[in-house]
């Protein structure tokens, strides 16, 4: 076969694999009920109280189904059913103290096999995802930067609500958010939510100097 016959070989080739799903596109049509079945079966000793994790509520299946890009219609209806599942502090008060809620953003415990029985109060693991205080050199960046956020917003009335809510339930905000739902899922109590909204939001706390 002469050099120019082996070029046009390797182009032909080329072209036919250009034009055939990859294995991960002919994957992705997968059987979505063996997935969530494989992952059941990987946890036969997870506690009772656990196996709602298993199951997906009606925002989650959208998501999946969407692959977190749902269209405005979907979109909107996520968001409309979400806000209405926020439960807001009795008092009316949405800010607590800002230095609690930096212990709850410092925190990752709860939720872990190795924190069942539980010991202490869940965290918020804040850090994980975003950058809060300029102290902190170790921070997540999946998640936008907090520095400065209240004064950014005037410490507005408005805005503070609006943290309170995308914290205690981030789809309420955002469609198909990678926030977890932090209140509506019971991971913190209102009083902990309260005292990050202060973090956020409050003139005296670091986030804001």
């Amino acid at each position: 076969m002469t050099r120019a016959m082996k070029i046009l070989a390797l182009a032909a080739a080329a072209f036919v694999l250009a034009g055939t799903p990859s294995l991960a596109q002919q994957n992705a049509a997968a059987d979505a009920s063996k997935a969530d079945a494989a992952i059941a079966a990987a946890f036969p000793t997870a506690p009772a109280e656990w196996r709602p994790r298993f199951d997906q509520d009606e925002t989650m299946k959208q998501c999946s189904l969407h692959r977190n890009l749902p269209p405005k219609n979907i979109a909107d209806e996520i968001q409309k059913r979400e806000k209405a599942r926020i439960e807001y502090p009795a008092d009316g008060k949405l800010m607590g103290d800002w230095k609690a809620g930096e212990r709850v953003a410092q925190s990752g415990y709860g939720l872990r096999f190795s924190d069942y029985p539980p010991r202490q109060a869940n965290g918020g693991n804040c850090y994980a995802c975003h950058q809060l205080t300029k102290a902190e050199v170790s921070y997540g960046t999946i998640g936008p930067s907090l520095l400065n956020y209240g004064k950014v917003r005037n410490f507005s009335e408005a805005d503070t609500k609006a943290v309170y809510e995308k914290i205690y339930n981030a789809q309420a905000a955002y469609p198909c958010s990678n926030m977890p739902r932090l209140g509506l899922n019971k991971v913190l109590t209102i009083e902990q939510i309260k005292d990050l909204v202060a973090l956020v939001m409050s003139r005296e706390s670091p986030v804001n100097q």
